[in-house]
């Protein structure tokens, strides 16, 4: 069994980010740089935001963060949005979800430039990658690929199993696994709440790949010997034993399920920290075409 390390891959990625930022600097180049608007004061949020501005700053990027207050409405974030759309110096940025009720997700994401839409969900962004057309694929997904390519697992002709159907993960993951080239070429089925015996289909899968948010759903039970698991829930779950009064918990158990898999990615280490350096990779690719536009 292999531990698919994100933590470390992610590192890995980092270096090459700025490697690449500092040849940039030597030319005399403008740096990327990313944005990030949020909305509230969600302790997750912040928390997220806040290490991709450190993430910014570890790789030499330049970074806004736009904070505004959970009152702000929906018109007043369309206006930083289109300020944020129009102001040259920023390459890509990002709106750190969820927002508050009064404020339509759907029109908010797209209202972004799909030039500056670095996370990738913005229709046409999302159509080009159904297509197979360069763009910029959501960070999440983009990361379990970059994890399967990196460590070479063998995706060609294999079963996927994507549970969860969400636009941020299972759907564009549902896609890519299916798209041709590697990682893909697999044969893909997308389960949800609504699929019946989804253990049955589980165990025929060779690669799994869960987005539930239900911690320890998947069972030994339900993994064949040899499959690969992906891991992407990330749940809080109370334990008193622990500093915080909590603990990070995935979609598997790991504890038996790594038994009979092939590669397996940990949580917390897998897939999160890969979420933050591709969005910085794709912060560099939004650069790299900004640069080829003027």
């Amino acid at each position: 069994m292999t531990i698919l390390d994100g933590k470390k891959t992610a590192d890995d990625i980092k270096n090459e980010i700025t490697a690449q930022v500092t040849i940039m600097k030597s030319n005399g180049e403008k740096v990327p740089h990313l944005a990030a608007i949020i909305v509230g004061n969600d302790g997750a949020s912040l928390t997220y935001v806040g290490s991709k501005v450190k993430a910014c700053e570890r790789v030499g990027f330049e970074s806004t963060m736009v904070k505004l207050p959970s009152t702000t409405s929906e018109t007043e974030l369309l206006n930083k949005i289109k300020e944020l759309n129009q102001n040259d110096d920023i390459d890509g940025f990002i709106i750190q979800l969820p927002l508050p009720i009064q404020i339509d997700t759907q029109k908010v994401l797209m209202a972004v430039d799909p030039t500056k839409d670095v996370d990738g969900f913005h229709p046409e962004n999302f159509g080009k990658m159904a297509l197979d057309m360069t763009t910029f694929i959501p960070a999440t997904p983009f990361g379990i690929l970059e994890l399967l390519e990196r460590y070479n697992v063998e995706t060609q002709g294999k079963h996927t199993v994507v549970i969860g159907r969400s636009h941020i993960v299972g759907r564009p993951m549902s896609i890519l696994m299916g798209r041709k080239g590697f990682p893909g070429n697999s044969t893909v089925t997308l389960t949800h709440s609504y699929t019946k015996n989804i253990a049955q289909i589980t165990t025929q899968a060779d690669i799994i790949i869960t987005a539930l948010g239900v911690p320890n759903y998947l069972k030994a039970e339900m993994v064949k010997d040899g499959a690969v698991v992906i891991d992407v829930g990330i749940t809080r779950v109370a334990d008193d034993s622990t500093e915080k009064g909590y603990r990070i918990t995935g979609d598997v158990d790991f504890e038996f399920v790594s038994k009979k898999a092939s590669f397996i990615t940990p949580v917390p280490g897998g897939v999160g920290p890969m979420t933050i350096a591709m969005l910085l990779k794709n912060t560099l690719l939004a650069r790299e075409q900004r640069k080829a536009r003027n």
